[in-house]
């Protein structure tokens, strides 16, 4: 499902250049979940951010559902990622114009998918949400809002989901609840899940973990 080999970035500045991610290589089978941890600027954003095609890497090569990122330009790389990708993000990045109802279609939408409707409210349903559906993203709290984002990023039915701290702004108690709805609704669906996190705890939920520190992967 994701195949990454020797993924180098390099950012250049001037007579300057930093390397934020150096030579790392990993493969992900179909339905597996991975965690990638690590301390802040370590790389694991960047890491992220390179498998989902939204940034090229410098050298190396990533391959998601069999289809190399490198080779295709940033419209294919949109293209790739509104066909098989989800997306969870510690800020939510909802809509703030569309209730809960709309964000959630928005993915199904874009397809051109049929009954969006129904399928966006009977998701809303499984995150606990029905009764929100109309609700606007500032009228919801932040565990509201990053269950909306979860049933978002499981409405074009992905192939890969990455997660990026989605647990991060949450207070305990809905951290455990997004918890608990990431990894079931990842485990009905049968799709990949990619999860970015400081979380020790939740990292260890995960079948495996890379550790990154100054860019590269560790024991």
């Amino acid at each position: 499902m994701l195949e990454v080999q020797q993924l180098t970035k390099t950012y250049e500045s001037g007579s300057k250049s930093l390397t934020v991610l150096e030579d790392v290589s990993f493969t992900l089978e179909a339905g597996q979940t991975f965690a990638i941890v690590g301390p802040s600027g370590s790389g694991k954003t960047t890491l992220l951010g390179l498998c989902a095609g939204l940034d090229r890497s410098s050298s190396g090569s990533v391959t998601l559902n069999g289809i190399r990122l490198d080779d295709l330009d940033e419209d294919e790389r949109a293209a790739v990622r509104s066909q098989h990708v989800g997306f969870v993000f510690q800020n939510f990045q909802l809509i703030p114009t569309l209730t809960a109802l709309e964000n959630v279609m928005v993915p199904m939408e874009l397809q051109g998918q049929k009954g969006a409707a129904k399928k966006a409210m009977e998701l809303l349903d499984r995150v606990g949400l029905a009764d929100r559906s109309h609700h606007y993203p500032a009228q919801l709290s932040g565990g509201e809002q990053q269950r909306v984002a979860l049933a978002r990023a499981f409405s074009n039915s992905p192939k890969i989901l990455f997660a990026d701290e989605p647990t991060g702004n949450l207070d305990p108690e809905t951290h455990d609840v997004v918890e608990r709805l990431l990894f079931e609704l990842n485990r009905e669906a049968g799709t990949t899940l990619v999860l970015v996190t400081h979380d020790h705890e939740l990292a260890a939920k995960t079948q495996r973990i890379l550790r990154l520190k100054g860019g590269k992967a560790v024991n």
